[in-house]
């Protein structure tokens, strides 16, 4: 299946327009499809999450989807990527640039601490903190106060009003600011978090619409199991009894499971199905465009990978690689090769920025292109391609080794990590000594949350450490700006710089993929590629 450029982004920013000039509405609750809510337990599979679950410091996928089903924000996104109000009860502004938030009355945490102003302000001071060093710290960079450079308890943009309002100052007007409200580096933590935030994280009390079954409930590298919240009052009620995270060592292995009928959700296909699971669970499978790609991050901090004789280097990679036979081949056509830094379903996506063409499949170039650079200081050691073991990656690493093997004529390999956390950790440490598979999920629909946070200059998943100032110029150029299409255009404007740079080369679009039993129903995966797992019903 192709990826079709009509964009369900698109009315994403639509509701964000309106949103940022109206206030937000009240969120209606998301239909739980034609079935009815049962109490049965739901099974999907997942990876561990890399640190204790501290929405402020879990900045990948293992963590995220429990983060995201045991709090609620003040907005959430539903299967289309357009957002609605989840505890907020209004967010609005005058001149985008100081927004006044009022939270719904009533709203408890699973402990019974109350949802309060209190509950953001603090999580978010403590997540913009320089000295907690928080993965997600540079979520909170626009706001007035916040600092990279020195420790900032308090950012002056944030005001407590009353118990159920708040302000947020900017330090520009940034009309996008609502949309990403939804992301959980944006949710409330409870005042008794804050007693020992580290247990915290590993037994989080939230107010979503799932809670911890009990304390211990995350069984490290083996399960977590979270049971309906019934004192969630939002438009996320769960319409099951509540679900249990299977934390799987290999995707081949969570099929397996599924197959069995050992497991109700698998939210993504191991390389060995990719032909044939939607006719194995025909009318029980998805493939469809998500806000997802892939990338290969190559730090400048890397022999040879510094300087111009870097970006020679990278460019000759990049041309050696024949994207179309990879996502042919390898993917069954599950996936579509890159022409920019975002993703065809984001408003903004194009195929047409200069300098995309360094993405064509062209070994004499490449050739060419790392002997210019071998000119500046010849080549040494082996190219080893970094990834996790426990994802369905070895299949496309090999694939890529193999073709930068034979077209530049080098040894090349991939070089796996056993599990997702310990891969993540080696990079985010900056312990990893090759290059390595990066991909985005993206956290709200704009294409800033496709640039910003990964090549931004001290951005929390820059993994690469790249920075370039005229880059950053122009993303604040394109935040600050007041029309979409303006925003666009300098965000366009930045890839160009990229595409010179390329701190990481794209390589193809990531469908949402993923496939269920007979016992569940009312299955949807949403535009990030997460299944939407509080509408799930299954049979009792």
């Amino acid at each position: 299946m192709k990826i079709k450029r009509i964009g369900v982004a698109a009315i994403a920013l639509a509701a964000a327009g309106a949103l940022t000039l109206a206030g937000c509405t009240t969120g209606s609750p998301e239909s739980a499809g034609e079935g009815d809510a049962s109490s049965a337990i739901v099974t999907v599979n997942n990876t561990e999450p890399q640190n204790p679950l501290v929405p402020t410091n879990t900045n990948e996928v293992g963590g995220g989807l429990v983060i995201q089903n045991v709090f609620a924000g003040l907005v959430y996104y539903d299967a289309e990527g357009a957002v609605h109000n989840d505890v907020a009860e209004s967010i609005e502004t005058d001149d985008a640039q100081t927004y006044t938030i009022k939270i719904r009355e009533g709203l408890t945490f699973t402990n019974g601490d109350p949802v309060d102003a209190e509950s953001f302000v603090t999580a978010w001071n403590y997540g913009a903190a320089l000295d907690n060093a928080q993965l997600s710290s540079y979520f909170f960079e626009s706001i007035e106060g916040f600092s990279y450079d020195e420790n900032v308890p308090e950012m002056s943009g944030l005001e407590v009003v009353d118990d159920l309002t708040f302000t947020v100052t900017l330090k520009q007007p940034e009309s996008d600011f609502p949309l990403r409200l939804g992301y959980t580096a944006y949710f409330p933590v409870p005042a008794s978090a804050w007693d020992d935030i580290e247990a915290f994280g590993e037994n989080p009390i939230g107010n979503g619409p799932y809670k911890f079954e009990e304390e211990g409930a995350w069984k490290h590298n083996e399960r977590i199991d979270l049971v309906k919240n019934d004192e969630y009052d939002g438009p996320r009620e769960a319409q099951n009894g509540g679900v249990d995270m299977i934390l799987y060592a290999s995707t081949d292995a969570a099929y397996a499971d599924l197959q069995g009928g050992n497991l109700d959700v698998i939210q993504e296909i191991p390389d060995s199905a990719l032909e044939t699971f939607q006719e194995e669970f025909e009318g029980r499978s998805v493939n469809q465009p998500a806000a997802a790609n892939a990338t290969i991050t190559i730090p400048e901090r890397l022999a040879h990978f510094s300087g111009e004789e870097g970006k020679l280097r990278r460019a000759a990679i990049s041309h050696a690689i024949d994207r179309e036979e990879i996502t042919d081949v390898i993917f069954n056509g599950t996936r579509t090769p890159a022409k920019d830094f975002t993703s065809p379903v984001i408003d903004g996506y194009s195929e047409d920025i200069p300098g995309s063409e360094v993405l064509e499949f062209d070994v004499d170039l490449a050739k060419d292109l790392w002997a210019q650079a071998d000119a500046i200081s010849p080549w040494t050691g082996s190219f080893q391609l970094g990834y996790n073991a426990d994802g369905p990656n070895q299949g496309w690493v090999e694939a890529v080794a193999n073709q930068i093997k034979n077209n530049l004529g080098i040894e090349a390999a991939g070089a796996p990590v056993p599990t997702f956390a310990e891969f993540r950790t080696s990079i985010t440490d900056r312990v990893i000594q090759t290059p390595f598979r990066t991909g985005w999920q993206f956290d709200y629909p704009s294409m800033f949350n496709g640039l910003g946070p990964i090549f931004g200059t001290g951005a929390g998943s820059n993994d690469g450490d790249y920075s370039n100032p005229e880059f950053d110029a122009l993303l604040d150029e394109g935040s600050a700006a007041t029309e979409v299409e303006e925003g666009i255009e300098k965000f366009q404007q930045a890839q160009e710089i990229l595409f010179e740079d390329l701190p990481a080369i794209p390589l193809w679009y990531t469908n949402s993929m993923g496939a269920w039993g007979e016992q569940v129903d009312d299955v949807e995966f949403g535009w990030d590629s997460w299944p939407i797992l509080h509408q799930i019903t299954k049979s009792e």
